[in-house]
């Protein structure tokens, strides 16, 4: 950085003994016109129309004292390393895999989580307003809906438009007259909320179907503390595991069953935007995480595909819409939910959070009616208020507002909070006239809400973000809060004391991650003694923690393992092939006809050339520059193709994988492809770089599966990784050993070593056998050995036996399905070696081709068996 032109430095200079909260606030402009400035506590330039209740500030002001005592706590040298604090934020975010898949995002399906450097500071006081308020509004919304599927006095007492709730198509019809478990309807409730220029908090809208963010904000709080421990203690800043664990706890205490409760994250899978939370909740509140396709209804009763089995569920934590619950009785063409669900809630023999059904709160138009509600079914009036609501489907609200129409905000009735929103101020009178146009003839559709200018909260932006001057800055960014509401029993809820707070982007005043906005912690500061509750379960007391339920393998999950590890070891196989090829090609042993069509043929069989290309023994050159082309294809089965499929069985198991091994496999496959797309792209298709870019992914396959080795439980999913890696060692194995007798390679030197290379038995080899070259010795190491982990004898041994644990087998005894593979204690050196009269190995070969069988045999029978369930009973949802 250069010191002479950084003006944080000139600021030091000219401020001799300025304090931290002085250098803050002549560093961070006013917030923009008729915003309240969350740094000064209240608005420095007002609107001419601005509210009488607006609290002024004048531009200059001092930093209110929560914001004093954080940049207190900063210290000046503080503000030298924010670049460097912002660096560390970005790598741990990048460390940690946390991603927000953007649909539309032409980079790609996943991006960066965006977190700002600095929280947004809640006073206690604030937040007493914001947590009795929404307290109230849960407890309403809640009712509103047990009415709505109930006795639905409040639409027959015009209360609430019968159009609002049955046009809706969130209402679920099938749902009316189902009482939930417990009588609760709502566990999980989130409220976004704005600051207006007087300084109070007002509800913009409400999510109530599967309302996101419960993650990301728990993240977004253990990078920032972490960031700034010093300030994160001074402020006594209110601690969150305790309102994660009411909810678990509550929810196991509705649950309909007598014994320990079995709970569940519905999930719709990797692609869904926010999957990376929906597995980082599920690790973190200690739940099996599924799939619609993990579950299934057996006479009413919900249940999971396990590998042991179909295993009772009490609980389902759901993060899906509510239209792809059942395809059996909602959208018929949803591939994520539970055909016969909504049969297994009406029976009472599951817990569903949130109850089916309750996207219609989550329409604007609600907003209008809560006061009026909340007067008939509380006995109160609303504690803390939304913004001025319209629903154009009264011809009344409609005439009334229209006037006004620049100076609201147009949403859509029917669709979720904040989609399609249009700023009124944003229209010129053309587009004015013909939105008025079409809230004419289809009032019902809209809603017009008051717009409030957001407060705005400092932002730092470093010299990478701001991409002017090697100094950062700090910035003004509108900010919008998401509450959020759980419940801790029936019908009893409590607030959980932070929230995910959204920052706008530069260019729009919507705070949306969808918008390119980011997001920034909330520290909510109590007077009271911080919350030390923990979910980590060594500080739990040991009775609780001896009676906790094991947890399962759901047979997707095992699925996922399973071919986790047959990608792993065909990564490896294929690595290891490629470059025994481009060695001996461009090697001693370049013109042994016998080793060429060997490699020629393991090629093609593997996928890394194409059976058209000309074998090595015809032009040698051809081939080698079509394996090289070929490495990076993730479209051809080659090595490339192996990783990506590595990765894609990864991502689907990611809850179960530490971070070290989920980013190893990311940087393994970014690596290689990048690698491999520099040499193609220049032309020349180098051997050597090849051979460079191949050695990398050696290495880095060497570390994956020293992590599947030592760095996982040895559960029935660990089993199943376990045994698909040995399943393909087998085959390939059996089959390069099949072929170099076949080619006549073993026979020839350059042949016999290439194989023993392949084996990965080089040094082991010559330490027993020194220079000899016969075959007993041969097939005694890469047969027979079973203490050598690359031969065929230690391979089917150890294939066995895990196939035995995962039976349950009693020790000693062999089930069933490990019968297909050959029995190694059966073998014998003088069997395999035994010559017919053409000098053939017939019994080797034959030995050879029963692996290959038992490989893709063992296959079928493993899937059959663990993941299909086809052999369970008939009857998917009867009466």
């Amino acid at each position: 950085m250069d010191k002479q032109n950084d003006p944080i430095d000139s600021l030091f200079g000219e401020a001799s003994g300025e304090t931290p909260a002085a250098l803050a606030a002549s560093m961070s402009p006013p917030a923009a016109e008729g915003h309240f400035d969350e740094l000064r506590g209240g608005v420095s330039t007002p609107q001419p129309d601005a509210d009488a209740d607006a609290v002024v500030v004048a531009a200059d002001a001092g930093p209110v004292p929560a914001w004093s005592r954080f940049f207190e706590s900063l210290g000046l040298d503080g503000f030298l390393d924010l670049n460097q604090r912002t660096t560390n934020l970005e790598r741990q975010i990048r460390d940690n895999g946390v991603t927000y898949n953007v649909y539309a995002d032409s980079d790609g399906p996943q991006r960066p989580w965006s977190l700002d450097l600095f929280p947004l500071i809640i006073t206690p006081e604030s937040w007493q307003q914001i947590e009795t308020g929404v307290l109230q509004r849960v407890k309403l919304l809640d009712s509103v809906m047990a009415d709505v599927y109930g006795p639905q006095t409040l639409l027959a007492n015009n209360l609430l438009p019968p159009a609002l709730v049955h046009g809706h198509p969130g209402y679920l019809r099938a749902m009316h007259g189902v009482r939930p478990a417990a009588d609760t309807h709502l566990h999980i409730a989130a409220f976004d909320l704005a600051r207006g220029p007087d300084g109070k908090w007002w509800v913009v809208s409400q999510r109530t179907q599967a309302p996101s963010g419960l993650g990301y904000l728990l993240e977004n709080r253990l990078i920032t503390s972490r960031l700034f421990p010093e300030a994160f203690r001074d402020l006594n800043v209110q601690r969150l595991a305790a309102s994660y664990r009411a909810l678990i706890d509550g929810i196991k205490q509705m649950c309909p069953s007598r014994d320990e409760p079995r709970i569940v994250l519905l999930t719709p899978g990797p692609y869904n935007e926010t999957y990376f939370e929906h597995a980082y909740l599920a690790r973190y509140l200690g739940l099996t995480l599924v799939e619609g396709s993990d579950l299934t209804v057996r006479d009413q009763c919900l249940y999971l595909k396990t590998l042991k089995g179909l295993e009772p569920v009490h609980g389902l934590l759901k993060r899906l819409d509510d239209e792809f619950l059942d395809p059996l009785e909602l959208r018929s063409d949803s591939r994520l939910g539970v055909p016969g669900l909504l049969q297994v809630i009406r029976a009472g023999n599951v817990l569903v959070a949130n109850a089916p059904g309750s996207a219609f709160l989550e329409s604007t138009a609600l907003l209008g009616f809560l006061p009026a509600l909340s007067r008939h079914l509380l006995k109160e009036e609303l504690r803390l208020p939304s913004l001025a609501t319209w629903w154009c489907g009264e011809r009344a609200a409609m005439e009334a507002v229209l006037p006004e129409l620049g100076d609201n905000v147009i949403k859509r009735t029917y669709v979720s909070p904040g989609a399609g929103a249009v700023l009124g101020n944003s229209l010129s009178r053309r587009e004015l006239d013909e939105w008025a146009g079409r809230i004419v003839r289809e009032g019902d559709e809209y809603t017009l809400q008051s717009y409030v200018p957001l407060s705005q909260m400092p932002t730092w932006r470093s010299r990478s973000s701001t991409g002017a001057g090697p100094e950062g800055r700090i910035v003004s960014r509108s900010l919008m809060l998401r509450v959020f509401a759980v419940s801790d029993g029936p019908r009893s809820w409590r607030v959980l004391p932070g929230g995910l707070t959204r920052i706008a982007s530069a260019d729009f005043d919507i705070a949306s991650m969808q918008r390119g906005g980011s997001s920034a912690d909330t520290w909510v500061m109590t007077r009271g003694e911080v919350d030390a509750t923990s979910l980590l379960q060594h500080e739990q007391p040991a009775a609780t923690v001896s009676h906790r339920v094991r947890s399962s393998t759901t047979s997707r999950a095992g699925e996922n393992l399973f071919w986790l590890g047959r990608y792993t070891e065909r990564t490896e196989n294929t690595t290891r092939l490629a470059r025994l090829a481009l060695d001996s090609l461009n090697g001693e042993d370049q013109s042994s006809q016998p080793l060429l069509a060997w490699l020629g043929e393991l090629a093609v069989a593997h996928g890394l050339v194409l059976p058209a290309v000309p074998s090595p023994t015809q032009a040698r050159r051809v081939f080698e520059r079509s394996l090289i082309c070929a490495l990076g294809d993730t479209e051809q089965q080659s090595v490339g193709y192996n990783l990506c499929g590595l990765r894609n069985a990864a991502s689907a198991v990611r809850e179960r994988l530490s971070l070290e091994q989920w980013n190893g496999i990311v940087r393994a496959e970014e690596q290689f492809l990048v690698e491999c797309a520099c040499f193609n792209d220049e032309g020349d298709y180098s051997s050597v770089e090849a051979l460079r870019a191949l050695e990398n992914l050696s290495g880095h396959t060497a570390a994956m599966t020293g992590a599947q080795t030592d760095r996982m439980t040895r559960d029935d999913g660990w089993r199943l990784l376990s045994s698909g890696r040995h399943l393909e060692r087998l085959g390939f194995l059996a089959s390069a050993l099949a072929h170099a007798f076949e080619t006549g390679a073993v026979f020839d030197e350059g042949g016999f070593e290439a194989l023993i290379a392949l084996f990965d038995s080089t040094i082991t080899f010559h330490a027993q056998y020194q220079q000899r070259h016969d075959i007993p010795a041969l097939l005694d190491l890469l047969v027979l050995d079973r203490d050598n982990p690359r031969s065929l004898g230690w391979v089917a041994q150890t294939l066995r036996g895990r196939l035995a644990r995962l039976d349950g087998s009693a020790p000693g005894k062999v089930p069933e399905i490990a019968l297909t593979v050959p029995d190694p204690k059966e073998w014998s050196l003088e069997a395999i070696c035994e010559r017919d009269a053409g000098g053939n190995y017939v019994k080797l070969l034959e030995l050879l081709g029963q692996c290959s069988d038992a490989a893709y045999k063992l296959s079928d029978d493993v899937g059959a068996r663990y993941f299909t369930h086809s052999g369970e009973a008939r009857h998917s949802v009867g009466a």
